[in-house]
């Protein structure tokens, strides 16, 4: 930005001195020369400070204000009197173009403010064409504020976005490393331990809770970055993967949610898990599958247990135990969402549905 106002402090000067040949009208020639030259010099100057940001500091964005100040009170020295237009007429743009870059919407403003009051006290009157020029400045300082302003937001998210995707290039890169060595050797103990016996069981068991981890934490590296109050659903139900004997199947790409509505979804999922450690076993085999539409999250927890009796959900939630009614039931109830439950000797099943 420092370097465009450069070039338009370039154009701005040499318009302001070919205006003032061209027009004359001093009264003092050999002042309006020097305060012309003067203009000239302090150009070359001000964008050669402003050109590094080690240099860029508050003084000389104040100096260049009050040269442009100076310039504007200085022409009702050197020209006739009841003149109709200042010497730097439109360079004075310059100075406050610095102050919106440097201040935003209030530094525009307030450099607007203070040059159209000493266009003002130059003059001493307001003609239908000075009132254009004011009204101009009134506007173009502060609406030049809010485009820097936004411009610099929109160049922070972006870089963002870049840093993010590069960070998930490499996270892809290592996890292919990983699974191409660690998950396979992992693998192939939890294959060939048992052939060792007794001890070789208990290895084959570590191996494969391990591999299932190392799964789990690959998965939860590659979820996708998240604003603020956000979280990717994929990368939340893939920590459950933790435990053991679950399996969890997602997309591929991100499912972004509100915090809260993610946070609910993944407690009732712990909650279906949460009975088959308590109602088929510890170590039990459990699936959770996500799938996503634009419209709803789909998620199913299924187990190869026993199945649940006719009626014993009922007879629980009398019996005052609401472990099913309040952690599932009532959590999809709150979201919106519809819960259906299979169930039978093949195993069980639930079937949980959110608006997204």
């Amino acid at each position: 930005m420092y370097r465009w106002l450069a070039v338009l402090r370039l154009v701005l000067v040499v318009n302001a001195v070919g205006l003032n040949i061209y027009r004359g009208g001093f009264a003092h020639p050999v002042g309006g020369g020097l305060l012309l030259a003067g203009m000239v010099v302090w150009t070359g100057v001000i964008s050669w400070v402003y050109s590094s940001f080690r240099r860029r500091t508050t003084a000389w964005v104040v100096a260049d204000l009050a040269v442009a100040l100076a310039s504007l009170a200085l022409t009702a020295a050197v020209k006739e009197p009841g003149f109709h237009s200042t010497v730097p007429g439109f360079w004075i743009m310059g100075a406050m173009f610095a102050w919106a870059i440097h201040w935003r919407l209030y530094g525009g403003l307030v450099a607007a403010v203070l040059l159209s009051l000493c266009d003002l006290l130059t003059r001493q009157y307001l003609s239908e064409t000075v009132y254009g020029n004011l009204f101009l400045l009134l506007i173009g300082g502060p609406i030049v504020g809010l485009m820097v302003d936004s411009l610099l937001r929109s160049a922070a998210r972006t870089a963002a976005a870049e840093r993010a995707a590069a960070a998930a290039v490499e996270r892809s890169r290592l996890a292919r490393a990983v699974h191409d060595g660690v998950l396979q050797v992992l693998s192939l103990v939890q294959r060939r331990a048992p052939e060792l016996g007794t001890d070789g069981v208990e290895l084959g068991r570590l191996a494969g809770e391990q591999e299932q981890a190392l799964r789990s934490l690959i998965r939860e590296q590659d979820a996708v970055g998240a604003a603020p109050g956000m979280v990717d659903l994929v990368g939340a139900l893939s920590a459950l993967e933790r435990r053991p004997g679950v399996s969890v199947a997602t997309p591929s790409g991100g499912v972004l949610l509100e915090r809260a509505t993610a946070d609910e979804i993944v407690a009732a999922v712990a909650a279906c898990l949460d009975n088959v450690v308590a109602h088929v076993g510890p170590d039990a085999p459990a699936w959770v599958l996500l799938e996503a539409s634009p419209e709803t999250i789909h998620v199913s927890v299924r187990d190869e247990g026993p199945g649940i009796p006719d009626g014993r959900l009922e007879d629980a939630a009398r019996a005052g135990r609401l472990g099913v009614s309040s952690s599932v039931l009532g959590r999809v109830a709150e979201l919106g969402g519809r819960a259906e439950l299979s169930t039978g000797s093949y195993g069980t099943e639930w079937e949980l549905t959110f608006p997204r």
